[in-house]
């Protein structure tokens, strides 16, 4: 039974609380009301609930836990991780919090049936609607709930988004993304570099896109890379750069690699101005927007500024360079990722003779 206890306030009017106490189940709730009806007629709710948890085999979650939705979850996971998440991520969860229904739901009663409808709403967006994609929103999520309860006490089970994260994958509404293969082809770079080149001549103050471009095939730098690289970082004589914070799936930060730096990236270097402590110093959201309307305008279809980077890789393959041989450009701690590059049939360097690279680095 639940007690009500009658406390005069400071300001000398009269409060009545209620207090709930399961000892056996770890339970203890009490709450403040200004007339002792209230204070029963809550108590009799609040106890045929907990009773009700018990009776299953669940453990009692706290009324006040039951009001943080899964977006308030999200909220904290954005703003309390010490490891900094990549803007991926970060982006999927703010579309997830600020989108759709499932956010608004309070923690403690999001069931697997829950967690499939929502990847089902994925599929119903024609820009989110590949296994692929809905797979990574999953997953991305599936990260706040490994860590609510035991960081936070928030309800999320993650042994719900086990089961339907299992779920999923029967249906076919998850998979894992496919390995992107889109390379460009020289008629395309073509194009880009012309309308770059046109673009600098108009205005020198713009950002040097076909420096850009060359360097991002030739390094198989990431654009966030290029435009971390500072000059401290760079041994011209070593040929090679520190890379800092690079890309790594457990390690988001203090992931400091160096890595070789294949002709004719010091070439490329070597025209870039001493001004400033990075030696691209752009904004890298600037570089994908302007690569992006510079596809457009030269109706290149499906070419993303992260292919130049399988383009590098690749051609290093094809130059018949070893696995180590690529590891040590590309950056990869694990050998197993370059292994896509071991299997190219085609040998040599289709950049050979390339007009745009005396032009910019003759």
């Amino acid at each position: 039974m639940a007690t009500i206890v009658e406390r005069t306030r400071k300001d000398g009017s009269t409060a009545y609380v209620a207090q709930i106490t399961r000892r056996a189940h770890g339970v203890q709730e009490s709450r403040t009301f200004d007339k002792e009806k209230t204070a029963k007629t809550w108590a009799e709710r609040r106890e045929k609930e907990i009773d009700n948890e018990i009776a299953n085999g669940k453990k009692p979650i706290k009324s006040k836990a039951k009001k943080i939705t899964l977006g308030d979850a999200i909220d904290r996971y954005l703003a309390d991780s010490m490891v900094e998440i990549g803007k991926t991520k970060a982006q999927v969860l703010r579309t997830i919090r600020t989108e759709y229904k499932i956010s608004d739901m309070p923690c403690g009663s999001i069931t697997s049936p829950d967690i499939v409808a929502f990847v089902k709403e994925l599929h119903e967006r024609p820009d989110l609607n590949s296994p692929g994609t809905a797979g990574n929103y999953l997953s991305h999520l599936g990260a706040v709930f490994d860590i609510a309860d035991s960081t936070w006490g928030l309800r999320l089970d993650d042994v719900e988004m086990k089961k339907a994260a299992r779920v999923c994958k029967r249906l076919g509404l998850t998979a894992r993304s496919a390995e992107r293969t889109r390379r460009p082809t020289l008629d395309e770079l073509d194009k880009l570099l012309t309308h770059f080149e046109a673009a600098s001549a108009a205005d020198p103050r713009c950002i040097p896109m076909a420096k850009v471009v060359l360097f991002a095939i030739f390094s198989t730098r990431r654009q966030d890379e290029i435009c971390r690289i500072t000059w401290a970082d760079y041994e011209e004589d070593e040929r090679r750069v520190m890379v800092r914070d690079m890309k790594h799936p457990g390690q988001k930060r203090g992931n400091d690699v160096w890595v070789d730096l294949p002709e004719p990236c010091p070439a490329i270097i070597a025209t870039m101005p001493r001004t400033k402590d990075r030696i691209f110093p752009y904004n890298s959201d600037t570089i994908s927007r302007r690569f992006t309307d510079a596809c457009k305008v030269c109706e290149i279809d499906d070419l993303h500024f992260h292919d130049l980077r399988h383009e590098g890789a690749s051609r290093l393959a094809e130059k018949g360079l070893t696995v180590p041989q690529l590891s040590a450009v590309t950056g990869h701690r694990s050998w197993k990722s370059l292994e896509r590059y071991t299997h190219v049939r085609k040998i040599g360097d289709k950049f050979n003779g390339w007009s745009w690279i005396d032009r910019f680095v003759g």
